[in-house]
């Protein structure tokens, strides 16, 4: 008989986590290395969705990847486009209305809404507390892409923004209907989400301590947005780097500092509260005019030259790198995906934790697989 004292001897085991868990959404998957319920390794596994979409890129004309930037993260059209449309814009020196700008800043932040909102009722379904909670952010969510329907035609697939501004006025009636939402309803369902999630026991147990990325291993991975600002580092491109017109909102960089997965869910309540913040300034600031400037844009010729835009999307820093040499397609399209990026930090936050945590970690990054296998 073995001595009472000694540890159970264990065989390493490698299990596959997908692609077809409902978690990974039925195409990543997580090859784990296991010491009995303990995760040694991680090494995530992509390519399941392989979209070519930077190989179409370069067999379109530039207006024709407007809407297919809009499947990439596809919870957040309107920032796909505005990412682009800043890329081919610097290419053309072309700069849209004062009005385009507010609207353009308008729909990026009900679009980080939408985002986050997803975002939390999904961690507390990997939580395993199923549908209720989802279901109350998704119904705020609805509310926002009835908004988008009235000014974009869809609800998810935008493809609002064009190059020099946006593709048409907003329609009677759509500001009072933001503005209800942005005064009233919005700040009143969030801390509703907060009050009955934040503090609730089960939330707590599972989340705090758990998948921990610090400051410096988040820089080090190249970690963007929510994840690398609630490992404590306030970097946010709408103030490291402004674009459009975000120079001119009040609004503070939502930093956590314990790089769990309880400050990655609590940064994202913080950066919904701020972008009702911004919300109310571009209401109270926005001015009438033109929606967009130069040719109409079957017309648009792009410069030779390379450009990178980039926007602080919900996930992170989108960036569009592009490349024309004059042609009426792009000879480069480069997609720096935040998704992809961030998935990056998840062995790194997943080792030492059981196989129960990997699933809430991953949920807790915020991946869409549109986005990671473009």
């Amino acid at each position: 008989m073995e001595d009472s004292g000694s540890e159970l001897k264990t065989d390493r085991l490698i299990v596959n986590l997908g692609p077809q868990h409902p978690s990974t959404h039925g195409v990543f998957r997580m090859v784990v290395v296991l010491d009995g319920e303990t995760i040694v390794d991680l090494k995530p596994v992509f390519g399941y969705l392989h979209r070519n979409h930077e190989k179409i890129g370069e067999r379109c004309t530039w207006i024709q990847n407007m809407p297919f930037t809009d499947r990439l993260d596809y919870i957040s059209s309107m920032s796909n486009n505005f990412g682009y449309a800043l890329a081919v814009e610097k290419l053309m020196g072309i700069k849209p209305p004062e009005r385009a700008e507010y609207i353009r800043v308008m729909m990026a932040e009900l679009t980080r809404i939408v985002s986050h909102l997803v975002a939390v009722g999904f961690l507390l379904n990997d939580l395993g507390a199923f549908f209720t909670p989802v279901l109350y952010a998704l119904e705020e969510r609805e509310l926002i892409l009835d908004i988008f329907e009235a000014v974009s035609g869809s609800r998810m697939m935008c493809n609002y923004f064009r190059f020099g501004g946006v593709a048409r006025d907003l329609p009677e009636g759509v500001l009072e209907r933001v503005r209800d939402l942005v005064e009233n309803r919005l700040p009143r369902k969030i801390d509703e989400i907060d009050r009955y999630l934040t503090k609730n026991e089960i939330v707590r147990t599972r989340c705090e301590g758990v998948g921990v990325l610090t400051a410096e291993r988040a820089i080090a991975l190249s970690a963007t947005g929510p994840v690398l600002r609630a490992s404590g580092v306030p970097y946010d491109l709408r103030r490291a780097d402004p674009y459009s017109i975000y120079d001119r909102f009040e609004f503070d960089v939502a930093v956590r500092y314990h790089g769990d997965i309880y400050d990655r869910y609590l940064i994202r309540l913080d950066e919904i509260r701020q972008s009702i913040r911004i919300l109310k300034q571009v209401l109270r600031d926005i001015p009438e005019g033109p929606v967009i400037s130069g040719k109409p844009q079957w017309q648009v010729r792009v410069p030779t030259g390379e450009s990178y835009g980039r926007v602080e999307g919900p996930k992170g820093e989108l960036g569009f790198y592009v490349v024309s040499n004059g042609k009426p397609n792009p000879w480069r399209y480069h997609v720096r995906a935040p998704s992809f990026i961030n998935l990056h930090t998840l062995a790194e936050m997943a080792r030492g934790g059981k196989v129960a945590d990997v699933v809430v970690i991953l949920g807790s990054i915020d991946i869409v697989l549109g986005e990671v296998d473009r």
